[in-house]
């Protein structure tokens, strides 16, 4: 599943999130410090991929 990270601008906390895009699509995202939904942010971060490859 992919690796969401967001920043809440009420309580400032920066948090990750684990979730499916049916998730992510419907907004189903909240801080875990304050619970509040509407202040969130999404950041960019770098992702990583893994092969089974050799290179």
């Amino acid at each position: 599943m992919p690796t969401y990270e967001y920043r809440c601008g009420k309580c400032k906390k920066t948090f990750t999130v684990i979730m499916s895009l049916k998730d992510y699509e419907a907004g189903n995202v909240k801080c875990p410090k304050c619970k509040g939904k509407r202040h969130l942010t999404q950041q960019i971060t770098p992702f990583m991929t893994k092969t089974s490859r050799k290179s």
